[in-house]
């Protein structure tokens, strides 16, 4: 068996020609991955290691990275908005999760949080993860399959906010939906006492209802805040932000269950 670090048929490796040419690739034998500075042969790549440096047929260098969870977020195939992982970040070290734990996750959509959270409770925690609509579900199975992470995960068509969810003393509840509050009640009966639930909404209005749903179904502690992200450019000439950064994405709340 190779050992981690190896290229293998099947891996999903990040193949970085510069910062506007990367794709997350997974590598199959007798593939040409095209780009617009040449082809790349991908049986070229196996058994060497992450960090393998080639050359496209044009001569131009490319280099096999492991991707990150941010990149395999949003390298998903996308049927709805997804968490901006200077939120997620945010909002998983506000819950205490970790390997083994268990998650409800209410909004599927496209699945890049459901990855994300499958990775964190892995090897043996689970994400049960509740939409609407079938065929978000299946687009967000083929993601977390493709991540590696599928018997991670329970996928559960049924709306929260009128049929509820099926676990009890779940470690944590994460809400992706355009009405929060509406799922609140109905997510307090799956977490355990003292843990947490977090949320995420473009809108202050949505905001307030949350808030007012959350005092209402004794959560404590409540937390609401924003995140901006700005990189900088460092060039020979000076070192300056860049003109354009990741502004308001949404805003975050997180609130802890007290026993009623």
């Amino acid at each position: 068996m190779l050992e981690a670090n190896i290229i293998e048929p099947g891996s999903l490796v990040l193949i970085f020609l510069d910062n506007r040419r990367q794709y997350l690739v997974q590598i199959k034998e007798d593939l040409v991955f095209s780009t617009d500075l040449g082809n790349i042969k991908l049986s070229e790549v196996i058994g060497n290691r992450f960090g393998y440096v080639g050359k496209t047929h044009l001569g131009k260098p490319f280099y096999c990275l492991m991707p990150s969870t941010a990149d395999l977020m949003f390298k998903v195939k996308r049927k709805t908005t997804i968490v901006y992982p200077k939120d997620l970040g945010y909002l998983l070290l506000e819950t205490a999760i970790g390997p083994g734990s268990s998650v409800i996750e209410i909004g599927t959509g496209s699945g890049a949080l459901t990855l994300v959270l499958a990775r964190f409770v892995a090897p043996d925690g689970v994400v049960y993860s509740y939409e609407r609509r079938q065929d978000f579900i299946e687009n967000a199975k083929e993601n977390v399959r493709r991540a590696g992470f599928i018997n991670n995960v329970r996928f559960f068509c049924q709306d929260v906010a009128i049929d509820g969810v099926l676990q009890k003393d779940v470690d944590a509840v994460f809400v992706d939906v355009p009405e929060p509050w509406d799922v609140i009640e109905k997510a307090r009966f799956g977490l355990k006492s003292g843990r947490h639930i977090v949320s995420w909404s473009p809108n202050v209005e949505q905001v307030k209802r949350t808030v007012e749903a959350l005092k209402n179904n004794n959560f404590t502690r409540i937390k609401i805040c924003e995140i901006t992200e700005r990189e900088l450019l460092v060039r020979t000439q000076g070192v300056r932000p860049k003109e354009r950064g990741i502004t308001h994405t949404a805003y975050l709340i997180r609130a802890s269950l007290i026993n009623p």
